[in-house]
């Protein structure tokens, strides 16, 4: 019982590693369902939001607290597909979203660069300079996203727990690698590492209540005691505003009493999924 995330490049054969994976293991495999759910909640077509993530995420910028919302939004629908376990998710970012979970293990993809351009130049009918050339530029770009949006490098080794190459390395090798690790007992659920998932999908579904009010506020979650903390000057100076929004969190399941904390929550496990913005 466990969650794996598989970060990818283009052209990095991660998908293919992911779906054997998941068969492998028997468990779910999502991507581009996490998306669609984040497209319907932040009303904007998916469309825009797939041209977004691939270009740059300036599109978000349109909105108010367009990346504040997204970031909410999205967290929202993995963390609810992943609370039920057994799942592979190869998508955006997991390894940012589920950084905290004890149970996930955070793969990274590579593929080198020689099997990458002959798959472009297959796939797009183009050069080997040019299928370089856009592979280069996607990269970059996909980089960009993730140091603009989560304040993340996606290159960075240090936010994963494997990193294989598919080079000398097949995908099935790959697989087989994976399986293993995901066997280890440190990556299995337990009593204590579901309860701090599920921490944070109350938090998470709280923070989408509160991202639609244009409130950037830390929430913490603990076994149903919800605290928020650096409230601002709104909820401070509007008791209206303040009980409306008592009355909506304390309306949502698992909430069973909220507090108002200081500047930032006291406890080194609150939860704020817009701290690096």
């Amino acid at each position: 019982m466990s969650i794996v995330t598989i970060s990818r490049g283009s052209y990095s054969r991660g998908k293919e590693v992911a779906e054997k994976l998941a068969e492998k293991l028997q468990y779910d495999c999502v991507s581009r369902e996490i998306l669609l759910e984040a497209s319907e909640e932040f009303n904007i077509p998916e469309i825009s939001l797939v041209r977004a993530i691939h270009d740059s995420p300036s599109i978000l910028e349109r909105f108010r607290h367009g990346k504040e919302r997204y970031i909410s939004y999205y967290q929202y629908a993995l963390l609810r597909h992943v609370q039920k376990d057994n799942v592979i998710y190869h998508g955006l970012a997991g390894q940012y979203f589920l950084r905290h979970i004890p149970h996930v293990l955070k793969v990274r993809i590579l593929a080198g660069m020689e099997e990458r351009v002959k798959e472009v130049m297959r796939r797009d009918e183009v050069s080997a300079r040019d299928a370089e050339n856009i592979l280069r530029k996607d990269d970059d770009e996909r980089r960009r996203w993730g140091l603009k949006l989560y304040g993340v490098d996606v290159w960075d080794s240090r936010l994963y727990d494997m990193v294989l190459l598919i080079d000398r390395l097949s995908v099935d090798d790959a697989v087989d690698l994976i399986f293993e690790a995901v066997k280890k007992p440190v990556f299995q659920t337990s009593t204590e590492s579901q309860k701090i998932l599920d921490n944070h999908l109350l938090c998470a579904k709280i923070h989408v209540m509160l991202v639609n009010f244009s409130l950037m506020i830390e929430v913490q979650a603990n076994d149903g005691i919800i605290t928020l903390c650096n409230i601002g000057e709104v909820l401070r100076t509007d008791s209206a505003l303040r009980t409306k929004i008592e009355e909506m969190i304390r309306n949502i399941e698992g909430v069973k009493d909220i507090e108002f904390g200081g500047k930032t929550c006291a406890r080194p496990d609150h939860i704020n999924p817009f701290y690096n913005i």
